[in-house]
């Protein structure tokens, strides 16, 4: 269910931080310490002191949610909404009463705090790429004009705004990762598929030659479908379920009308956070999403 009261309680949205932020005991942000006793409140937010530093804090302070005077139980919407329902930064300005400036600002710190994936694969493993449009989007007046690379068909670059998105399936443990690219090449592959734990991971590719040089490596047993050839299924050997979750990120990144290349991986990580919230009900989601940002 979604969680409606804490969206309409500030109090309530103030205790889910409190929760998520000090799931494992108090600590002063700035300099660790756990020697803290409560010091009155600011607002709906409990304050402290640290007896290490002698400095205050409260629950806010080094979050994404400090120094920001719209309401906390505004933000915990957007962020909410943005991921579960993957809702326009238009739409959600309109929804929290802010200017669109604030709210891009908001999402951006948001999805500016989210890690890279760690890729620890088991395997077998399913790798393939897809190339988004992704230009110029956002830039300062006075650089050249934007350009979304939506002239162009097939296979492109980053320089011609069109950037690669390596999309990685692990059977063995059914996690799925989507990692943009500069460049769709050999070296590229290698360090995405470096962080395995079998000394020789099994591959799954389509014909594309960038996976070749795989065959002459004994880290990794490589075995290929060739679409170009009507082949894309071979028993184990295909690579559909990247090609699914290819199109979950293209639709993801729809709304938002031509992402920046620059801003694509923010926007890709909010994207492989949502996946992780899928199948979490509503308040149990909003509280991993928090913890994502600390």
């Amino acid at each position: 269910m979604i969680p409606l009261d804490v969206f309409g309680s500030e109090s309530l949205a103030a205790d889910l931080l409190e929760q998520v932020r000090w799931r494992d005991g108090v600590e002063c942000p700035r300099c660790r310490s756990d020697r803290t006793v409560k010091n009155g409140s600011y607002g709906a937010f409990q304050r402290y002191l640290c007896k290490n530093c002698d400095r205050t804090f409260n629950d806010k302070t080094g979050t994404i949610f400090a120094h920001s005077k719209v309401a906390l139980r505004k933000w915990l919407f957007s962020i909410y909404a943005f991921l579960r329902f993957n809702t326009s930064l238009r739409q959600l300005q309109r929804e929290i009463g802010v200017t669109y400036k604030t709210m891009h600002r908001r999402v951006e710190r948001f999805t500016r705090a989210l890690d890279a994936p760690q890729l620890d694969l088991v395997g077998p493993v399913e790798i393939d790429e897809v190339y988004v449009s992704a230009g110029l989007k956002g830039r300062e007046r006075d650089q050249p004009s934007r350009s979304r690379g939506l002239s162009t068909r097939g296979r492109g670059s980053y320089e011609g705004d069109k950037p690669p998105v390596f999309t990685i399936v692990d059977r063995g443990t059914g996690q799925r990762y989507v990692v943009p690219a500069k460049s769709a090449d050999e070296s590229t592959v290698r360090l995405l598929l470096a962080g395995h734990e079998e000394e020789s991971l099994t591959v799954y590719t389509d014909g594309f030659r960038a996976y070749d040089p795989l065959e002459d490596d004994d880290e990794f047993h490589r075995e290929y479908v060739v679409h170009g050839d009507g082949e894309y299924a071979d028993g184990d050997v295909h690579v559909n379920t990247c090609e699914s979750h290819a199109s979950l990120a293209r639709r993801w990144l729809s709304p938002h009308r031509g992402v920046s290349k620059d801003k694509l991986t923010q926007y890709l990580r909010a994207f492989q956070l949502r996946s992780e919230l899928f199948r979490k009900p509503g308040r149990e989601a909003l509280k991993h999403a928090v913890e994502a940002t600390l």
